[in-house]
């Protein structure tokens, strides 16, 4: 109930509703008015009271020096105020309280839907395949031993081997991958997952909580339970601040016997500007980075941003497009032209749904080749296909395939593949009547700001990392393309939130960049997640703590010059708030100031403080 009085009593409304009889109240007392009861008792109802419920909520529930913190200092000074009977510095001081800790709430609102996003990937029904009989059962009814029946564009609902079938799967809800994963009979598959094409068998391995994806969907509800807040800047100062002006109050009161010189104290030694320094900078902050095309969800994110010393970088669809090209086109035929090659394979993968054919066919588009007619079709899924084409033979597909079939590949062949792949390129590999004609080679796109990007953080003295689900010649292909020297590569999700735990526990302060949905535990491991907010997941997005809406990665050193910037002024802002107060203290101490008028003077700290705030909407950070 108290909670609930104390939500109400400090929201924008009613704290507004303070600020009015706050100023009645001063308008009274300058006019020298007299009125039955001081309206400045409103604004200590309305303000005081969530004050001294947080203040007193904190020294109870909170352990160590955290107890200490800006509130109670408040409160204290507000009890003693009303003590010597100054209703309006006491209803002053609580008003400033709650307007910093409105800022501070605008500043912090964050979304909660990403986990939700993630459960409901989670596949609600399998088909089991029992007595030779098909049935579709819940997911949570299929057991470990069970075989079950995966048709095209199914989600695999549990983690299981495939017992009968080849298809391609596309894994990067789990891995990332931008390539879809050939599968045959003995590879493991992962729930969540989605299969291109081929119906498969697979057998049951790990169901219910065991699976993937259920994993996955549990290390991000842990990561967000275990992320520790970091202290905020006003709070580690008022940890100190607290007893040194509870000293000084009660040194003042017993030297010179003057209990109104004591309060007053107390009341100059309110770090009002010192609560507004943080939330008004951060609001300025997140202005300007909204106008760059970057969403600050919260204030801690932009403060932790400021003190991050290492960023973690997924591969796809963060330092690449995500999406596979056409990078290579290469005859061995003699005679035998790029384009021709390119469109005879083009036109046979113009019948499959493979996502390599489609990217071979999206190319020849592109270049505006005329496709030939092709009959005799048929494809192994996965593996490769075969077609007729102007009364000749075509067998296109992977190394593997085509040995199936009987063909020798020439060694030049196999020397210019194994280049292709120490690039992170796949190769589709063209055979016409039974002789290699030629390799298309396709790979994902580098984002053309990436290199750039990397050395603008090495200027602000921040290193690099690739985290990624890749295979490793992949990951080290793209990594050195863009300056990146450390790489990690074959991880899973747990896995790369064990590699950032093990960076936090060697003194880093992480960042962490992605854009996929495996991404999610990650992000919210890291003291600081951002998301690719364009093509990015929905689920990266709500997990994250700042979002890149146009997808521009270019924006990430700015982002960290801002944040740099905006912890600087913060810090700036604390020192001129403490150097009036000192002054302020000192002529308390003389007598030169009572409640009222110390209220009055240290205001004008804060007004300082927000002006100075207020100068970071229009900085230039690029």
């Amino acid at each position: 109930m108290l909670k609930k009085i104390s939500d109400f009593l400090g929201g924008t409304l009613m704290t507004a509703v303070g600020g009015v009889f706050l100023v009645i109240s001063l308008v009274l007392m300058l006019t020298d008015t007299s009125f039955p009861v001081d309206p400045a008792w409103v604004s200590v109802i309305i303000c005081g009271i969530p004050l001294a419920y947080l203040a007193f909520w904190r020294v109870i529930f909170l352990k160590g020096i955290s107890k200490i913190n800006s509130c109670l200092l408040i409160t204290i000074a507000m009890v003693a105020a009303l003590a010597i009977g100054d209703i309006f510095a006491a209803g002053e001081v609580a008003f400033i309280m709650a307007v910093g800790a409105i800022l501070e709430e605008k500043t912090t609102e964050r979304a909660k839907k990403g986990l939700k996003k993630l459960i409901s990937l989670a596949p609600t029904q399998g088909r089991r395949i029992r007595n030779g009989k098909e049935e579709m059962i819940p997911a949570d009814e299929i057991r470990k031993g069970d075989i079950l029946r995966i048709l095209p564009g199914e989600t695999v609902p549990v983690d299981g081997e495939i017992v009968q079938g080849t298809t391609s799967l596309d894994q990067a809800v789990i891995t990332g991958e931008s390539l879809p994963v050939d599968k045959e009979v003995g590879d493991k598959v992962f729930c969540g997952t989605t299969n291109r094409f081929g119906a498969v068998d697979i057998r049951a391995t790990e169901v219910g909580a065991d699976s993937t994806l259920q994993k996955l969907i549990r290390l991000t509800q842990e990561a967000e339970n275990k992320k520790a807040p970091m202290a905020r800047i006003a709070d580690r100062w008022a940890s100190w601040l607290v007893p040194v002006a509870l000293l000084i109050a009660l040194v003042t009161y017993f030297v010179t016997g003057d209990l109104v010189r004591g309060v007053t104290v107390l009341v100059v030694f309110c770090p009002c500007a010192l609560v507004l320094a943080t939330p008004t900078a951060i609001m300025a902050a997140i202005g300007q980075a909204t106008k760059h095309g970057v969403i600050i969800k919260s204030g801690e994110a932009l403060e932790n941003m400021g003190k991050v010393d290492t960023i973690a970088f997924d591969k796809t669809g963060t330092l690449t497009f995500g999406r596979l090209e056409v990078s290579d086109v290469v005859p061995f035929q003699k005679g035998l032209t790029a384009d021709e090659l390119l469109t005879m394979v083009a036109s046979a993968e113009s019948m499959s749904e493979h996502p390599l054919g489609k990217a071979i066919v999206a190319h020849a588009k592109e270049k505006g080749l005329t496709l030939a007619a092709v009959t005799g079709f048929q494809m192994e899924a996965g593996k490769g296909i075969c077609a007729e084409i102007s009364g000749k033979t075509l067998h296109c597909g992977s190394e593997k395939y085509l040995m199936g079939q009987g063909i020798s590949i020439p060694e030049e062949v196999r020397a210019s593949l194994e280049t292709l792949r120490s690039q992170g390129k796949a190769s589709v590999i063209a055979i016409v009547d039974g002789v290699c004609a030629g390799v298309i080679a396709m790979s994902d796109v580098l984002r053309p700001d990436a290199k750039s990007m990397i050395e603008e953080l090495h200027k602000t003295h921040t290193s690099a990392v690739l985290l990624t689900g890749d295979n490793r010649r992949t990951a080290e292909y793209f990594a050195g393309k863009v300056g990146i020297s450390k790489v990690r590569a074959d991880l899973l999700p747990e896995e790369k939130v064990s590699n950032l735990v093990q960076m936090q526990q060697e003194g880093k302060v992480l960042c962490m960049i992605g854009d996929g949905v495996n991404d999610a535990p990650a992000l919210k491991t890291a003291s600081v997640g951002v998301a690719m907010g364009g093509l990015g997941s929905d689920i990266a997005v709500e997990a994250s703590d700042i979002v890149l809406m146009s997808d521009d990665i270019a924006k990430i050193p700015y982002l960290k010059r801002l944040s740099n910037g905006t912890v600087k002024t913060i810090k700036l802002s604390i020192m001129l708030s403490l150097c009036i107060n000192f002054f302020a203290i000192l002529a308390s101490l003389m007598g030169w100031l009572t409640p009222t008028t110390g209220a009055l003077v240290h205001n004008a700290g804060s007004v300082l403080v927000v002006l100075i705030a207020a100068l970071l909407y229009d900085r230039k950070f690029d």
